[in-house]
């Protein structure tokens, strides 16, 4: 024997490694490698620990968030111990603020209030060292014996132990740090990880040592030693994976209640074997899990550490490549458990092979070297599954990270993307410029009408397309869409990147060197059918690419489309739009399902060419073995090259798969990156932190500035038509009164935007202290305020949460100082009605309550913070004239805004501007006048009766408050609340609180999912017929297996020797993946794609070449039958998805008529949010996830239908074991189903507040910005990003803690079935003992797939089971009563009545209207007043049966709408809300979005309206005017009328429109219809006063309209017909306003009149009315007298 190492191959000799090997290797070279990578390992981390020292110390990066927390102190250290590197990853060099958006962003430490902090010590921490130390001391003391003892030589050389003792005094230094280390806080090095290393290693390599003791002993001491060797390192091996990891105290945090992770805690062995995932699954089996019993994230995985983990590694161009290089490590380390695994997958292969080599020749080797590789069987699986799921767990953590970072970074982009104002962009959809140019693959995709066969369209879009890309951003659906789809497509193919970059290659590798090995030059047909299919599957793959592309592409519109019609479904009612916005999402849709349908038959191609593969390969290679090369096809060549022809197809199907997933992933990330790559606010940039001039005076000021809305890049397109603020240089006055007028567009709301930084600076300079985030500016110590901004947009934003936090805003309560806001605001009233008072909620935007509650609630929130500046858009439209006098008065000027400066719009001008210290006017885009309040209205800028009235009145006025009294609202009918939210205001009849959560709390099924959910489905999939071809081709499909089986079987018995066909079922080992199907099921798709190639390939042929036998004419049959057999997989594939596309078609139908066919109250108490979670996720769950586990279910029971049909039939024994595993099968889904199914359903529910969060946002974002507030947005978002990972993380740690006990399961199938094999030799037909062994393997593995495609299903199934929640809420009255069908020109006079009319908005709350009477006559405009609650706009739901009656009745000329169809109802009478509503589209398709009118109507409209002034031209209707920007000034000299152009874009939700525009807008499109009977809810009150007053003109002259104005401005109705007084939903008064002024101090309406303070104007107008309408109705008698 030469030196070590100098070892001759091969190391085994007959049953025994030989003593060369284990001396030379197991003895010498692998222990002092082990040892001498220990030592330098040791060396570079004490060396790099001695460096860091030299560093200033570093803190943990992030602490759990709180919610509403404001305090920062530096959070601790917890979760994590302190000598653990594989929990406490790279956390060496966090930094507290990681910036994004110029600070404004940045993810700041914070601690959690409700945190608590326990240690977690492991029992007998101590002892466990000391018995370490024993056993390696018994280990030294073994080796000094053998040194000494000369008997022992024979096991233990001189070398070999003086290296085991080298290696064991070495462990026992380590071993004794620890011990005195183990209470101390030292990290570097890891001694714990280097002993539990050492001990493994050397247990493996006594392993074969001890087994040639007990086998050949070469002395009884030397066996001894052995012995007690073995069994000394045996115990510190198990010691070292059962006990914690690092063996530390670890501390555990309680965050809010949550309980802490516990996967820090567990052991080596329950780390990878998931069994600190028993007790998840035994909580899920006991009760239904809650999210408040869902473990948390380890701190490492928490989306605020991984963002600024991520943020802090060097960006690169690309998103995907920033990502890839974050994710190095763990990729790397994902990559050797994947290569570990893919070498291990052959193992089972050999030893089936060695086992088979001894049944065709048993002398051949020992019986006990058989039974070894029985044995090895269950054990080189094992060692397979531990390394596969290992990479699986790794993946499924990236996953989670992967999608924390592109979430938090989509919310993060959403906080600082500009303004949207412009068009909005598909995302993801191909430039022209991109396209291919053609090629050999561009051809077959058009062959095959799966891609490039647009062009025409493209080509006639394309200058469109430019033209129109200057200003372009993602709408909210889109970005709705990002946030949901696109990142769960990017996180989820980074699960399964091991696939591509290391287990398909190493399985390639191992695979075609094995074969070659086995076949030889036969070989080589096989692998050039392998590599030229190649091709075709990157070929599908780019074709699938294609497809999802146009499949993003068709959603996003189909989102986007269904979120306006859910934000806007007030107006599609009340207009009875439902049917025909149902048919432009469906439109949608079906584009949607047309690409679906591509994707599909892509698929089905696909699988055909699957099942072929293995049938061509095999076909070949025995044929150029048996007939070219003419030798002999024995079993063991037989089955071994098929079964490694199958394990080789694999990892090509892997490659290609993983390409098609990569492909799919790179369009959503792209997709992704092109919205992270939109424009950004300037605000930052404008604003800075400094906000002083040159002399350093602090000021509020816009010096020699110009704007514009939208990029900058706008200014170069041609006609552009945005907005721009010219010539603008105005100071505003600190710490006063400051206020904007100017008529309606005129640029008010614009200039404060571009105060606060959101509109494009194209010259200039802005000062305002909003540069900075709120968190960083200190409040001045002697007056609390701080230098920051607190704006209240015109329409007011509120979020989903109580009233309470909405005014506090995270600030910190003060109950005083809350109080007084609270009066000041006139909300006292208000929560002293609502049942919950300040705790009601509401709701997602405040719809549960009135506009001038929300806007109330908005300044409440302004006047509440600390901020010393207010910008406040119009918050006094929405009240009443009194409330406004109380609010301007007491708020506004009051003691709360001492010191603060206040930059107010407002058309109110009579009472704000008089009290005013400065007052800017601006008239199309400019400033006409600014100065002193005096001085601007003695000017006329703001009328000459304005003007007049000022002199006589300004020296008088005071600025101290108005003596009103303090509770707003008291006593008779004093204040004019908008009252949309009456029906929180009524208390319930039992005068109990109601509960505190109006708003519907998504909820959760539990259990199973249930059989009405399945039949939902497959009902929807088709009728009978339907499943009566599906089960044909099912069974067809199977049989062709059963009958290739038999085939070979029939072929092998025609051979003179007679052998066995074997089994090659090693799809067991394989986790391949199903190129089309969703990325999440890659792991299971492995069995569908097995169960859809089950060919005639599932079973090896075993055959001695006989001359005799024609091999040709068998194979050519065999042939014939794989290819029946692939084509009843694409039949069946085709089938099932062509049912799958009918029921995605028919559930979204039925859930989108039934979601708008809804009751009111629906869309009042639920979150938008959750709507479009249904309509999005779950939506996609039932188009592209369900159809694949439904397939593989099927094929899955019938494979275990006919495996116990064979093995009952050819060896009734193994049904014994077959009847315990499948009980074992059965407890391990009893008990996987209970937890995974709720934690599933946890996921589900946890992605709606996500939804619900980036729609408020995205509605918010500029108030977010305002206020300085986004890092607590931001820290909101992070939690709720954790809050849908934890029930996620721990779905899939169930599935791998399912997946490792089925593959031991499996395995001991595997051992019973070598077990078999070997006794059942010259017993049984060799033939039948294959197909019996082949189908019984494969009977496992049936039953762990049922198990896991079931448990799938399940899952899938939640998204339906939720969608049908919502087919079952309760639905309005028919549209259409055909038996009750009004009158065709119904109706034609405008009659009004309600008679005895009564009722409520639930049944448990009192009636808010009470028998209600009275009449409108025809072409009568009445008023209705009354207080909050008072029923207003009760009534006003009423005639639109909104609200349905308890008792009574109302007539439209003389019919009973009760009995009519609501479509008939609605689209008869018309109404116009206070809240304008818009949808994206021009001004002609939200005036006539059903093309109705012809263009000279709708500009009639326009001009009816004041948007088109009278001395304005009105263009032909075949000429709409471009409106070009001049070249004279930055963005043009002036602004044009966008009216003009009826093709003038119009933004989501009018964006690109004041409010004020936006109400006449929606004004004009009721005018359009000229409807007989009209409701108006307040429907000028953003208006300025003088267009107001045109306004009423026009309605005025509406002669043959009935007109119901709900009204706050009394002005408006004080010349109507007559006035409605409501008081807690009865009439109080009813008659002419004239004559309700004349009742005297008595009267309710003269009482408001009083208030308003308006009294003499209002009664100058009333009588006015009065005397003409006296007038009218003389010549009216006289000329019904005359004959």
């Amino acid at each position: 024997m030469g030196g070590v190492g100098q070892c001759q191959w091969p190391v085994w000799q007959v049953d025994d490694l030989t003593p060369c090997f284990q001396h030379d290797y197991l003895r010498i070279l692998l222990p002092a490698v082990v040892i001498g990578l220990s030592v330098l390992n040791l060396g570079f981390r004490s060396a790099r620990h001695a460096a860091s020292r030299s560093k200033s110390p570093s803190t943990h990066a992030y602490a759990p968030v709180s919610n509403g927390d404001n305090s920062r102190p530096g959070a601790h250290r917890t979760d994590i111990s302190p000598d653990d590197d594989a929990i406490a990853q790279d956390d060496e060099d966090d930094d507290e603020g990681l910036a994004i958006g110029g600070g404004r962003l940045a993810l700041v430490k914070t601690a959690t209030k409700g945190s608590i902090v326990q240690a977690d010590t492991p029992p007998a921490q101590t002892l466990s060292v000391v018995v370490e130390e024993l056993a390696i001391a018994g280990l030294v003391a073994v080796y000094v014996i053998a040194l000494l003892s000369p008997k022992a030589h024979g096991s233990y050389t001189l070398t070999g132990t003086i290296i085991g003792l080298t290696t064991w005094v070495y462990v026992l230094v380590l071993a004794t740090l620890r011990l005195f280390l183990g209470n101390t806080q030292w990290r570097v090095p890891h001694l714990w990880n280097h002993t539990a290393a050492i001990y493994s290693c050397q247990w493996l390599f006594l392993i074969g040592i001890f087994r040639s003791a007990m086998v050949h002993p070469s002395s009884k001491l030397a066996q001894i030693l052995v012995i007690v060797e073995f069994a000394l390192t045996s115990l510190l091996f198990f010691m070292a994976i059962t006990t914690r990891k690092g063996n530390k105290t670890v501390l555990l945090e309680w965050e809010d209640g949550i309980p802490p992770a516990r996967e820090n805690l567990a052991s080596l062995f329950s780390s990878f074997t998931f069994s600190w995932v028993d007790q998840i699954v035994w909580q899920g089996y006991k009760e239904p899990f809650e999210m408040g019993k869902v473990w948390n994230l380890l701190p490492k995985d928490k989306a605020a550490t991984v963002l600024s983990h991520y943020r802090r590694v060097k960006k690169t161009t690309k998103l995907y490549w920033h990502l890839l290089r974050y994710f190095k490590g763990d990729l790397l380390s994902q990559a050797g458990w994947a290569v570990m695994s893919g070498m291990f997958t052959f193992a089972p292969t050999m030893l089936l092979k060695a086992i088979l080599e001894y049944v065709e020749e048993p002398e051949s080797a020992p019986r006990s070297v058989v039974w070894l590789y029985v044995i090895l069987l269950p054990v080189t699986d094992i060692i397979r599954s531990l390394g596969d799921n290992r990479a699986l767990w790794i993946g499924r953590k990236i996953c989670i990270n992967v999608r924390a970072i592109l979430v938090g970074e989509i919310y993060a982009k959403a906080l600082r993307r500009k303004a949207a104002t412009g068009k909005d962009t598909v995302l993801g959809s191909e430039k022209k410029e991109d396209k291919p140019k053609g090629g050999f693959i561009s051809k077959i995709k058009k062959m095959l009408c799966l891609g490039d066969n647009d062009e025409s369209e493209d080509g006639k879009d394309g200058d469109k397309d430019k033209e129109d890309s200057s200003d372009e951003q993602a709408n909210h659906g889109t970005i709705i869409n990002l946030m949901s789809v696109d990142s769960f497509n990017v996180s989820e193919v980074t699960s399964y990147l091991h696939f591509l970059f290391a287990s398909a290659p190493t399985q390639l590798l191992v695979s075609v060197v094995l074969l070659y090995q086995v076949l030889g030059m036969s070989a080589i047909p096989g692998f050039v059918v392998m590599v030229l299919l190649l091709p075709v599957n990157i070929g599908f793959g780019r074709a699938f690419n294609s497809t999802q592309k146009k499949i993003m592409a068709c959603s996003d519109k189909r989102i986007h489309s269904t979120n306006e019609v859910l934000q806007n479904i007030r107006i599609i009612k009340y207009f009875a739009w439902e049917h025909r916005f149902s048919e432009s999402v469906d439109e949608k849709r079906k584009a949607e399902l047309k690409a679906l349908r591509a994707r599909y038959m892509v698929w089905a191609c696909a699988v055909a060419v699957w099942n072929t593969v293995p049938l061509l390969i095999t076909f070949f290679s025995f044929l150029m073995y048996t007939t070219v090369e003419k030798r002999p096809l024995h079993p063991s060549i037989a089955f071994t090259s098929i079964s490694l022809f199958m394990l080789l197809r694999h990892p090509l199907d892997q490659l290609g798969d993983m390409l098609a997933h990569v492909q799919e992933a790179k369009v959503s990330i792209d997709r992704i990156e092109e919205f992270l790559s939109e424009e950004e606010t300037d605000k930052f940039i404008q604003l800075g932190e400094d906000n002083v001039n040159e002399e350093g005076t602090r000021i509020i000021a816009l010096k020699d500035a110009a704007f514009i809305w939208g990029g900058k890049d706008i200014i170069a397109a041609d006609g552009s038509q945005a907005f721009r603020l010219l010539d603008i240089d105005t100071e505003f006055m600190i710490g006063k009164l400051n206020v904007i007028a100017g008529p309606t567009g005129s640029g008010k709301t614009s200039l404060l935007m571009a105060l606060l930084g959101e509109m494009t600076l194209l010259k200039g300079r802005v000062y305002l202290p909003g540069g900075r985030s709120r968190e960083d500016v200190r409040p001045d110590p002697e007056t609390g305020l701080a230098e920051t901004c607190a704006y209240v947009a015109q329409q007011a934003w509120l979020v989903n949460a109580n009233i309470k936090d909405n005014i506090l805003f995270s600030a910190r309560f003060d109950e005083k100082r809350y109080r007084d806001v609270i009066v000041a605001c006139a909300l006292e009233r208000d929560l002293e009605i609502l049942d919950n008072g300040d705790e009601t909620l509401v709701g997602e935007k405040g719809i549960t309550l009135s506009g001038g509650q929300k806007q109330r609630i908005s300044l409440a929130r302004a006047v509440y913070s600390n901020s010393k500046h207010l910008l406040l858009d119009d918050c006094l439209s929405a009240v009443d004239s009194h409330t406004a006098q109380w609010i301007f008065n007491n708020c506004i000027r009051g003691p709360l805004m001492k010191d603060r400066t206040c930059i107010m719009v407002t058309h109110n001008i009579p009472l704000c501007v008089p009290h005013s210290d400065f007052v800017v006017v601006m008239d199309n885009g400019r400033i006409t006048h600014q100065g002193r309040a005096l001085e601007v209205i003695t000017s006329g800028a703001l009328g000459e009766e304005i003007a007049q009235k000022a002199k006589s009145e300004t020296p008088n006025i005071s600025r101290i408050p108005s003596r009103v009294p303090s509770s707003v609202g008291e006593g008779s009918g004093n204040t004019l609340l908008d009252t949309d939210g009456d029906d929180h205001l009524s208390k319930p009849k039992n005068a109990k609180k109601a509960k505190k959560a109006e708003a519907m709390e998504e909820t959760k099924a539990t259990g199973a999912v249930k059989w009405p959910v399945m039949k939902l489905y497959l009902a929807s999939m088709g009728s009978w017929w339907f499943w009566v071809v599906a089960g044909c081709i099912f069974i067809s499909q199977q049989a062709s297996d059963v009958v290739s089986n038999l085939w070979i079987k029939q072929w092998a018995s025609q051979y003179t020797t007679e052998v066995s066909s074997v089994p090659i079922s090693t799809s067991s080992h394989m986790y391949g993946t199903q190129s089309f199907a969703p990325t999440y099921m890659v792991p299971v798709q492995t069995y569908v794609k097995d169960q859809l190639a089950r060919n005639g390939n599932a079973t090896a042929l075993d055959i001695v070449v006989n001359s005799e036998v024609n091999a040709q004419y068998y194979l050519v049959v065999l042939a014939i039958i794989g290819l029946a057999g692939s084509l009843t997989a694409f039949l069946r594939d085709l089938w099932i998805f062509f049912g799958s596309l009918t029921a995605s078609a028919k559930i979204h139908t039925r859930l989108l008529n039934t979601v708008t066919r809804a009751k009111f109250r629906f869309f009042d108490v639920t979150p938008l949010g959750q709507m479009m979670n249904r309509f999005s996720k779950d939506m996609e769950a039932v188009d592209q996830e369900v159809a694949p586990i439904a397939i593989g279910i099927l094929s899955c029971a019938l494979g275990i239908t006919v495996t116990v049909v064979l093995i009952a039939s050819i060896t009734p024994g193994f049904l014994i074991a077959a009847v315990f595993i499948t009980i074992a099968y059965v407890l391990l889904a009893k008990f996987y189903l209970a937890s995974s199914r709720d934690l599933k359903r946890l996921e589900s529910v946890q992605r709606s507040p996500l939804f619900q969060q980036f729609g408020e946002t995205l509605s918010g974002v500029t108030t977010i910005r305002a206020y300085g507030d986004e890092r607590r947005f931001v820290r909101d978002n992070l939690t709720r990003i954790n809050g849908q990972l934890r029930p996620m993380i721990y779905l899939w740690a169930t599935n791998r803690w399912l997946a490792f006990r089925t593959d031991l399961l499996g395995d001991f199938v595997s051992f019973f079935a070598g077990v078999f094999v070997i006794l059942s030799i010259g017993v049984i037909d060799a033939g039948w003992a294959g197909i019996s062994l082949s189908y019984a393997i494969g009977f496992a593995e049936n039953i762990l797939w049922l198990v896991r495609l079931y448990s799938i299903n399940e899952q899938n199934m939640n998204a339906v089971e939720r969608i049908k929640e919502y087919l079952e809420v309760e639905q309005e009255a028919a549209p259409i009563c055909e038996k009750n069908r009004p009158p065709q020109n119904w109706p034609a006079q405008g009659s009004v009545e309600f008679i005895n009319y009564t009722t409520s908005y639930r049944k448990e709350l009192d009636p808010v209207l009470r028998n209600v009477t009275f009449k409108i006559s025809p072409q009568e405009k009445v008023g209705i007043v009354g207080r909050t609650g008072a029923g207003k706009s009760s009534l006003a739901l009423a005639i639109f049966r909104a609200l349905e009656a308890d008792g009574g009745k109302i007539l439209i000329d003389g019919i009973d709408i009760g009995l009519i169809g609501l479509r008939d109802l609605r689209e008869a009478i018309t109404i116009v809300p206070q809240e304008p509503t818009l949808f994206t589209g021009t001004i002609r398709s939200n005036l006539d979005p059903f093309h109705l009118f012809t263009d000279e109507q709708i500009y009639k409209s326009l001009q009816r309206v004041q948007l088109i002034g009278p001395d304005e031209t009105i263009p032909t209707a075949d000429a709409s005017p471009v409106l070009p920007a001049s070249p004279t000034t930055p963005g043009g000299a002036s602004n044009k009328n966008i009216f003009l152009n009826l093709s003038s874009k119009v933004s989501e939700s009018g964006s690109n429109l004041s409010q004020g525009q936006r109400q006449l807008l929606c004004l004009a499109r009721a005018l359009l219809k000229e409807p007989r009977v009209l409701v108006m809810d307040e429907a000028t009150a953003s208006i300025d006063y003088a267009t107001d007053s045109k306004i009423q003109d026009t309605i005025r002259e509406m002669k043959d309209t009935t007109i119901i104005t709900i009204a706050h401005r009394l002005q408006t109705i004080a010349d109507y017909d007559k006035v409605l007084v409501l008081d807690k939903g009865e009439v109080v008064e009813y008659a002419h306003p004239w004559e309700l002024m004349r009742k005297g101090e008595g009267g309710s309406f003269k009482s408001m009149c009083d208030m308003s303070g308006d009294t003499e104007l209002l009664a100058k107008a009333a009588k006015k009315a009065f005397d003409a309408k006296k007038l009218i109705d003389v010549d009216d008698e006289a000329a019904d007298a005359a004959p």
